[in-house]
This record gives C-alpha cells, sequence and structure tokens, in this order.
C-alpha cells in the first residue's frame, strides 16, 4: 500500500498508549547570567526560556497526532502537581485526549528536565529527571485498569520506567491490556510480556536476553514470550523481523548528519502501529516506520511528522 493511501486511512483510527506518559522540559538557560549564589557561591545556572511537550509516551501520543490518527488517548498516571498540569495542558494542545489519565495523590509527575545551553543549542548540563521509585498503590494501579476499557484498533504499551517500581505497567496492567494490536515497546522489561507485539531496539532486546536466559537469541526471546511479532530495530540501519516462520530484515534509507535522534524508536513505533492497522503487513509496517523516524531524527528535541512532509519522502519510495 502506498504511502498517501495509509495516510488517508490514518483518520479513521482510534489508537490508545498506556503507561509512563511524561513530560519533558527543555530550559534554554542563558552561560552569561551564571551569577554565583549570594547563600552558596555555586553559579547559577540562569534559565531564560522553557518548552514542554509530552515524553515517552507522551512522544508516541504528539507523533500519532501529528500523522493525522482520528483520535489519541492516552492512559497513564500524574501527580496533583504543576508538572502534571502542564503535562495536560500539552497533550490538549496537540489534539490529545488525557482525560483518562490518573492523577495520584502524594505522587510526582515524571518528567525529564533537559538543560540546553542557549549560546550553543547544546544539552550540555546534567538532567534533572523527576521520577517515582515506589510501587504505585493498589487503589492507584486499579484507577490505571479501569481506565483500559473500550474499541481501539491498535493499544501501545509505553514501559519507559527503568526502575524497578514505580513504572504505570505493573504485571497487573500487562495482563488487563486487550486490543486487536498490542505493540509494546519496554525498556528495562520486554521479557516478562506475553503474546504481544514486542518493539526492543538492539540494546534492549540483548539485555532481554541475557535476563531471560543468559544468552543473545531473539528467536529464543519472541518464543518465549509467545510474541506474534518480535521487530527488533538497529538504529539507523533498520529493523529485523522475528516471526513464527522466519525473520526479515527491512532496511532504512541512510541519513546523512541527523539533527537529534531523541525519540526516534518512538517516531518509528508510531508510524509502524498505524501502518499496521491499516495494511495488517509487517514488512510495510517497518518500512514506514522507518521513514516517519527519518523525518524527525532531522529536527531538534522529539520532533515529528507530517502528512506533508510523508508524501514528499514518498516519491523516492512508492
Amino acid at each position: 500500500m502506498k504511502t498517501v493511501e495509509i495516510l488517508e486511512r490514518l483518520r479513521e483510527l482510534k489508537v490508545l498508549v498506556v503507561g509512563d506518559i511524561c513530560l519533558d522540559r527543555w530550559c534554554t538557560y542563558d552561560p552569561a547570567e551564571a551569577l554565583e549564589s549570594a547563600e552558596t557561591g555555586i553559579p547559577r545556572v540562569a534559565v531564560t526560556r522553557v518548552e514542554v511537550t509530552p515524553g515517552a509516551g507522551g512522544t508516541i501520543a504528539n507523533n500519532l497526532a501529528a500523522l493525522g490518527v482520528g483520535q489519541v488517548t492516552v492512559v497513564g498516571v500524574v501527580g496533583r502537581d504543576g508538572f502534571g498540569w502542564e503535562l495536560q495542558e500539552a497533550l490538549a494542545a496537540r489534539g490529545i485526549d488525557g482525560s483518562r489519565l490518573v492523577e495520584a495523590a502524594g505522587v510526582q509527575t515524571f518528567t525529564y528536565t533537559k538543560v540546553i545551553n542557549g549560546e550553543t543549542g547544546e544539552e550540555d548540563r546534567p538532567r534533572l529527571d523527576f521520577i517515582v521509585n515506589r510501587p504505585m498503590s493498589e487503589a492507584v494501579e486499579r484507577a490505571v485498569i479501569g481506565q483500559l476499557g473500550g474499541e481501539w484498533d491498535a493499544v501501545i504499551v509505553s514501559d519507559q520506567a527503568e526502575t524497578g517500581a514505580g513504572g504505570v505497567v505493573t504485571a497487573a496492567v500487562r495482563q488487563a491490556i486487550q486490543g486487536k494490536i498490542v505493540w509494546v515497546d519496554s525498556r528495562a522489561r520486554a521479557e516478562e510480556f506475553r503474546g504481544v507485539i514486542l518493539k526492543p531496539n538492539q540494546k534492549e532486546a540483548e539485555e532481554a536476553c541475557r535476563r531471560a536466559f543468559g544468552e543473545v537469541d531473539f528467536a529464543r526471546l519472541r518464543a518465549l514470550t509467545a510474541a506474534p511479532l518480535l521487530v527488533v530495530t538497529h538504529g539507523s540501519r533498520g529493523a529485523r523481523l522475528y516471526t513464527e516462520t522466519g525473520v526479515m530484515w527491512v532496511p532504512t534509507r541512510p541519513v546523512e548528519k541527523p539533527v537529534d535522534i531523541c525519540g526516534a524508536g518512538d517516531s518509528f513505533t508510531a508510524g509502524a502501529v498505524c501502518a499496521l492497522a491499516v495494511t495488517g503487513d509487517a514488512v510495510r509496517a517497518a518500512e514506514f516506520g522507518n521513514q516517519v523516524a527519518a523525518i524527525t531524527i532531522m529536527k531538534k528535541g522529539t520532533g515529528t511528522a507530517s502528512p506533508e512532509e510523508l508524501l514528499r519522502d514518498a516519491y523516492d519510495r512508492d
């Protein structure tokens, strides 16, 4: 199916993104204003501008919305704090339905704070992350599960948390997630899912194999997890697909001097899931995911790809 045909069908789709819906705060500072604190003598980082965007699962949702998906809804947990308010505003500004987010007292909103040098445009200071490393309460977990109902063309699970506890995608949540297509992107727990499509990158897949059975064997990982499809992305080279019937390599077009690869996996996921829901073809899904990611890595931050950009790019592909 051609790119234009896939894009025309996206407005019919309803996609749910479940898991760690985070806030990205991009803080630009002025080095010339690095005055020393009168109290401590430590130079300050003088932030002069802040931009906020949805992060982690929110990045996937943002990409889906930018592609023109008809309904994009997120389920996750936010704190009753300023970052939670900023996240909900950022989602709403992009046409993403955040009404199923669960607000939890005593929990801080999962937030990545990135510090950018205003003179160079580079992220050159340590990131300040607001994480949760305590298990969700049973009440919050039940509330999350209660928001999972509905008819969805695809459900995308964003298991971003790398802490042992605190992530939204608990064992109970994993068992409750259902859909026509369930696509999982898990940084640190891919081997714990069963019967769903898995999309780790190469490093994540290797680590999942070692945790599960002590050696790297991607076909064995697919069999262990009973995944109908295992998609292992290999960065700028493409993706390898593992199914019951064999292995397929889907190369991507080389991109010279990418601007920012942050969020490339999320944009690949958004594109691939859309194309899979429309075409039912795993290879075409990976091709479309590669195409979306190739556009987003030419933008600063966690960029998105528009239908217009994809159509211009498609002349070399379709």
